[in-house]
């Protein structure tokens, strides 16, 4: 399984029963062992690298591309000068509401005592998995929506000449975003599943993968091929490639609810309660965000490659 980001720490299979019900008890434990399970796995971080705080329910962001180029042009400065000053463009804004996902599950005590940690372990699979796809689906949905610049790629990519069409519309593309003049530089290209495993096979029968050692398809690892970092998800919801400069696309705004029994796991937030009088606990996952696309201009959609 691709991850975005290193690789989840292996988890502890021989604690004993009177453990396990020690550890559904204690939100520390518990986020520490959910984080161990699901850490890393959301590409929409990875994408929107932008880390920002929602407050009162809401966050204000730019609503366009802002002009990073100054209206004043720099002066020469004697000795001693005072330096021209020059105002930012803040920009039109535009409000996005954050809103808390979240699901629960049982685990029950007969559970835990035949099978010990594994009811757990599948339990906060199972919150964790449904936690990163309805984010995910709904940042690359935001992201797709906001990017609506395109190309169009010269030929497909797939057939006889795939290779010369991948590599010519990434090439072209990369520069149509460069021409704009707005510092930007595309660092990934975000394909589905699909879409990635046929394009990685047409890159490695034109010889510009490595057929054994560092090979992505047998390895894992995301590929940098032609500048870019090649990701993919289960998760996406277009059918053409789109490139991106990850570092100036946008971010995740996350708000901080502060409620007792919650622990933080990384992006996500893990509970248990007791079910009383029914022999069992209540696990719940909940994630408190919203997408948000701060430069569109920072992305390109690849069109008419045929996969």
């Amino acid at each position: 399984m691709y991850t975005y980001s290193g690789t989840p720490a292996g988890l502890d299979t021989s604690l004993t029963a009177l453990q396990v019900h020690h550890l559904m008890k204690s939100p520390t434990l518990l986020a520490r062992r959910f984080k161990d399970i699901v850490d890393e796995k959301f590409i929409a971080d990875y994408l929107l690298t932008g880390r920002y705080a929602a407050v009162g329910g809401a966050i204000a962001y730019p609503a366009s591309d802002l002009d990073i180029y100054p209206k004043d042009v720099p002066e020469a400065v004697g000795p001693g000068g005072q330096y021209p000053l020059t105002q930012m463009d803040s920009g039109q804004l535009a409000i996005a509401q954050t809103l808390k996902r979240g699901i629960a599950t049982h685990v029950f005590d007969e559970e835990i005592s035949r099978m010990l940690i594994n009811p757990l372990n599948d339990a906060l699979t199972y919150l964790g998995n449904a936690i990163v796809k309805q984010v995910d689906s709904i940042a690359l949905g935001v992201i797709a929506s906001k990017v609506t610049a395109t190309f169009a790629s010269p030929s497909a990519w797939t057939g006889a000449s795939a290779a010369r069409g991948i590599v010519t519309s990434v090439r072209r593309a990369k520069a149509q975003v460069s021409a704009l003049k707005l510092g930007l530089q595309p660092t990934d290209i975000i394909l589905s599943e699909d879409q990635f495993e046929q394009a990685m096979a047409e890159l490695l029968l034109a010889g510009l993968l490595p057929r054994e050692n560092g090979n992505p398809l047998t390895t894992g690892e995301w590929p940098n091929v032609l500048g870019l970092t090649w990701v993919t998800s289960p998760n996406v919801p277009f059918t053409d490639p789109f490139m991106v400069d990850r570092g100036q696309l946008g971010g995740m705004a996350d708000e901080n609810i502060v409620s007792p029994e919650f622990a933080k796991a990384g992006a996500v937030e893990i509970a248990s309660d007791r079910l009383q009088g029914r022999d069992g606990y209540e696990p719940r996952a909940r994630r408190v965000t919203v997408p948000v696309v701060t430069r569109p201009s920072a992305g390109i959609r690849i069109t008419n490659t045929g996969l």
